[in-house]
C-alpha cells in the first residue's frame, strides 16, 4: 500500500513539473509586445492646394494630383518647399547645376543679341548750290531718290550778273592787244563765279553771250530732298537739292545698360535684314552714344556698313549679334553663373529656388541671391549660391505660387523671414514701394487703368473672346497716365511695366483663340499687379487672386474687385479654383 501511494505522489509531481515547463519555458514577451498598440491618424494633403486635408491617401478633388503626408508637405523652415512627384511633373520643373563662367555654363555665352535699323551716313550728306544769283529756267533733277553723277547737267539759270560778266569778257577780248590785263581780269571774274576755263574759252570762240547758262553737279550721290523749283529766283550759295552717298550706311543698334560694359569700339557685329534672310552682313562699331535714352533705357551703338551693291536701304529693320573681343581670363571670369530663366525678380532683390539633395520627396529652398552683370543667357553670381548646387531653371514661378499658398517665403510674402546669404544673417524681402514718391494724381490715373481692365477680366471669366470695344478703354487709360509726374527711379519702373502692358495688350488683340487671349491676359494682369503694388491704389480695394493650375500648372494671377473667386483662366470649367493672395488698398504698404 505504501509503495502504491509513493508511486502515485511521484507520478503527480512529474506531471506537475512537466506542465510547468510547458507553460513557462517559452520566450517572455518583449516590452514592445507588452505595450498597448496605439495608432496615430496620418493626415494627407495636396502640395498645390494645402487647404485639402484627408485622413487617407487619395487624389486632390481640385487638381487630381496624389495627396502626400502632411508632415512631408510641411517644414519648420519657411524657405523650404516640398512637393509631390506629380506636382513637380505638372509644373515641368527642371534644374541646372551651378558652375563657373566656363564654356559649358549657360551664362558663359558672350554674344549679345541686338536690334536696330539702318540709317544714312550723315558725314556724306552735301548740298548742291549755285554760285551766282538768278532765275531757274530749267531743272533736270526733280524728285528725291534720283541718282546724280558728278559733272552732270542739272539745270539752266538766267543770271544778269553772269550775262554782264560774259559781255565784259567779249569786250576785253576785242581789246586784248591793247590791254591784256583787262582780258585777264574779265576771265578771273568768271572763274570766281565757278565757270570752268573750257567754258570761258568756248564763250571767247563763239563771241556770243549765253543767257540760259547750264548748271552742273559738283558731286554725285542720291538726292534726298529737292529744295528749288523751275521759276524760283535763287541767291548765290542757295541750295538746289540735298545729296547723300548710299555706298556707306550706318547700322544703329539699341544696347541695354547691362550689355554696355562689354561693348567696345571696333567690335564686330554680324546682322541680317528681312529682305535678305540668307545673307549675313558685317560691320564694326565706330561710336557708342555716351547718353542713355530715358524712355527706352538704351544707348545707341553705331557701326559703319559698306553698301556698294546697293541692296541695303536706310530705315531697314536689322537684327545683329555682337561678339565682344576675347580677353585674357581673369578672376572675375571664374565667378559662378546662373541661367536667366532661374531668376525671379522682386524689385531690388532677386531670388532663385535651389534643389535640396538627398530628400525622400522633391524639396526646394527659396534663396535670395546677389547678381552681377548679364552674360549671354545668364547672370554672374556675386553671392547666395555655391558651385555644384542645382537651381530650378524651369518652373520656378510655379514653385513660388505653391509657396504663396502655404504662406511660406516667396515673392509675394515679404514678411516671411528668410535665411540670409551668410550664416547667422537674417533679412526680410522688401519689394518696390514708391508710395511716398507717387503723387495722388498719378494714382488716380492708375485707378482708371484698373477700372478699364476689369471688364476684360470678366470677359475671360465668361470664356468669350475679347474684342476691340473692351481693349480700347484700356489703351485710352494708358494714354491718360502722365509719367512726367514720377521722379527718376519710379519713372523707370513705370516704363518697364508700361512696355509690358502695351506688349501683352497687343497680344490679346492679335490672338484669335480664347487660349491665346488668356495667355496674354495673364502677362498683362501681372504687369498691372506689379504697377499697383509699387505705386498704390487710389480708392477702391482690389484683390490679387491666383490660380495654380493655369497654363499646365504654371499658375497665373489676376485682379478682382470682389473677394469671391471667379477664375478667368478656366471659366465655368473651374470657376472657383484659386485663392486670394494679396489685398491692394489705400493705406497698406504693398508687396510685389
Amino acid at each position: 500500500m505504501n509503495v502504491r501511494i509513493t508511486i502515485t505522489i511521484a507520478f503527480a509531481l512529474l506531471i506537475g513539473l512537466l506542465g510547468g515547463y510547458l507553460l513557462f519555458s517559452g520566450t517572455p514577451p518583449s516590452a514592445d509586445e507588452q505595450a498597448p498598440q496605439t495608432t496615430e491618424a496620418e493626415i494627407w494633403t495636396c502640395s498645390m492646394h494645402p487647404q485639402i486635408q484627408r485622413d487617407e491617401p487619395g487624389d486632390c478633388p481640385i487638381c487630381g494630383m496624389d495627396l502626400i503626408p502632411l508632415d512631408a508637405a510641411s517644414s519648420t523652415d519657411p524657405t523650404v518647399l516640398t512637393m509631390s512627384e506629380a506636382a513637380v511633373a505638372m509644373a515641368r520643373v527642371r534644374t541646372t547645376e551651378i558652375g563657373s563662367g566656363g564654356a559649358d555654363n549657360p551664362a558663359a555665352a558672350t554674344a549679345i543679341q541686338l536690334t536696330g535699323r539702318l540709317a544714312l551716313d550723315e558725314s556724306s550728306a552735301t548740298v548742291q548750290s549755285v554760285n551766282y544769283p538768278g532765275r531757274l529756267e530749267r531743272l533736270l533733277v526733280t524728285y528725291a531718290g534720283e541718282e546724280v553723277r558728278a559733272g552732270q547737267q542739272i539745270g539752266t539759270i538766267y543770271s544778269p550778273e553772269l550775262v554782264v560778266a560774259q559781255e565784259e569778257l567779249l569786250e576785253a577780248t576785242k581789246l586784248a592787244s591793247l590791254s591784256p590785263q583787262l582780258l585777264t581780269a574779265a576771265r578771273n571774274k568768271l572763274r570766281n563765279l565757278k565757270i570752268s576755263d573750257e567754258r570761258i574759252a568756248e564763250i571767247e570762240r563763239s563771241g556770243e553771250v549765253i543767257t540760259n547758262f547750264p548748271v552742273y553737279a559738283e558731286r554725285g550721290g542720291t538726292v534726298l530732298e529737292v529744295r528749288a523749283r523751275v521759276g524760283d529766283y535763287v541767291m548765290a550759295g542757295e541750295a538746289l537739292y540735298t545729296l547723300t552717298n548710299l555706298n556707306q550706311l550706318y547700322a544703329l543698334f539699341d544696347a541695354y545698360e547691362g550689355d554696355l560694359s562689354r561693348v567696345r569700339e571696333g567690335n564686330r557685329i554680324d546682322f541680317t535684314v528681312a529682305s535678305l534672310p540668307e545673307q549675313t552682313f558685317t560691320a564694326r562699331v565706330t561710336f557708342i552714344d555716351p547718353l542713355i535714352d530715358p524712355q527706352t533705357r538704351t544707348a545707341t551703338i553705331r557701326a559703319e556698313v559698306s553698301n556698294r551693291s546697293g541692296r541695303l536701304k536706310p530705315q531697314m529693320f536689322i537684327r545683329g549679334t555682337l561678339a565682344p573681343a576675347a580677353a585674357p581670363r581673369t578672376e572675375a571670369d571664374e565667378r559662378l553663373a546662373v541661367p536667366k530663366s532661374a531668376v525671379l525678380w522682386t524689385g531690388e532683390r532677386s531670388v532663385v529656388y535651389v534643389e535640396v539633395p538627398d530628400t525622400e520627396v522633391p524639396t526646394y529652398q527659396f534663396r535670395e541671391v546677389e547678381l552681377g552683370p548679364a552674360t549671354g543667357d545668364g547672370y554672374a553670381v556675386q553671392s547666395g549660391l555655391e558651385a555644384g548646387e542645382r537651381v530650378v531653371s524651369n518652373g520656378a514661378f510655379q514653385l513660388d505660387a505653391a509657396a504663396q499658398l502655404r504662406n511660406q517665403s516667396s515673392m509675394m510674402n515679404r514678411d516671411v523671414v528668410i535665411q540670409g546669404r551668410e550664416a547667422g544673417e537674417v533679412t526680410a524681402m522688401v519689394l518696390p514701394d514708391y508710395w511716398e514718391e507717387t503723387p495722388a494724381a498719378f494714382r488716380q490715373q492708375l485707378a482708371a487703368l484698373a477700372e478699364a481692365y476689369l471688364p476684360l477680366k470678366d470677359r475671360m471669366v465668361s470664356s468669350e473672346l475679347a474684342g476691340e470695344s473692351l481693349l480700347r478703354p484700356i489703351r485710352e487709360a494708358l494714354a491718360g497716365v502722365d509719367m512726367t509726374l514720377l521722379p527718376d527711379e519710379p519713372h523707370r519702373y513705370w516704363m518697364e511695366q508700361l512696355n509690358a502692358i502695351n506688349t501683352h495688350l497687343g497680344g490679346v488683340a492679335g490672338a484669335t483663340t480664347l487660349e491665346g487671349q488668356r495667355e496674354q491676359f495673364g502677362f498683362l494682369s501681372q504687369a498691372l499687379i506689379n504697377t499697383l503694388t509699387a505705386f498704390g491704389v487710389a480708392d477702391d480695394t482690389l484683390y490679387v487672386q491666383h490660380c495654380p493650375m493655369a497654363f499646365d500648372g504654371a499658375g497665373a494671377n489676376w485682379l478682382s474687385e470682389e473677394v469671391a473667386i471667379r477664375n478667368p483662366y478656366y471659366g465655368d470649367a473651374m470657376l472657383t479654383c484659386g485663392s486670394t493672395i494679396d489685398t491692394l488698398g489705400t493705406r497698406k504698404r504693398r508687396t510685389l
